[in-house]
């Protein structure tokens, strides 16, 4: 950033890039858009380490777990997947529901919980040891675009077009 110089260009997707997440230790970009991949980049050499597929709308955001293992991904297609970060298999596929788009994701810092948001406002929570849905809520009317779980884990906040941000108390779901 001192110098803005640019250091890599990525070439692989054939279509708009959505999102995009840096691996926690910095190494990784994984990147996803409209043409329903998502592609996990080596930044040190720029080289495509991993191609994945699986959703069949639009890619909207990603996210690494803390330690790394794992990448969580929502699509235009409702779903929400959660990949091996290291070898690329899909580990589960989890159906938000009848409600559209998944527009973001977060992962608990402890990794054992992953959070969603979908365009009607409405929030669930998975276990990330098998993909079962353990919490849904109804936060508010309209897209919820931002879901951030805060760093010792104990609250969620989410944010959307109505220029509130809420604070949830997320300790009962540890």
């Amino acid at each position: 950033m001192a110098t803005g110089r640019e250091l890599l260009t990525l070439r692989g997707h054939t279509s708009t890039v959505y999102c995009a997440a840096f691996s926690p230790d910095g190494m990784r970009l994984a990147t996803g858009g409209i043409d329903r991949t998502i592609k996990v980049w080596d930044l040190a050499t720029g080289q495509e380490l991993l191609n994945l597929r699986g959703h069949g709308e639009r890619i909207l955001s990603l996210i690494f777990r803390l330690d790394g293992r794992q990448i969580a991904s929502t699509s235009h297609d409702g779903t929400v997947k959660v990949w091996d970060a290291a070898g690329g298999q899909e580990l589960f596929s989890i159906g938000h529901g009848a409600y559209g788009a998944v527009l973001c994701v977060a992962f608990r810092p402890d990794g054992r919980r992953l959070a969603s948001a979908d365009a009607e406002g409405i929030v669930k929570v998975w276990d990330t040891s098998n993909g079962q849905n353990t919490l849904a809520l109804r936060i508010q009317t309209g897209m919820i675009r931002v879901l951030e779980f805060s760093p010792d884990g104990r609250r969620l906040m989410c944010g959307g077009p109505d220029g509130t941000v809420k604070v949830l108390d997320a300790t009962p779901l540890r």
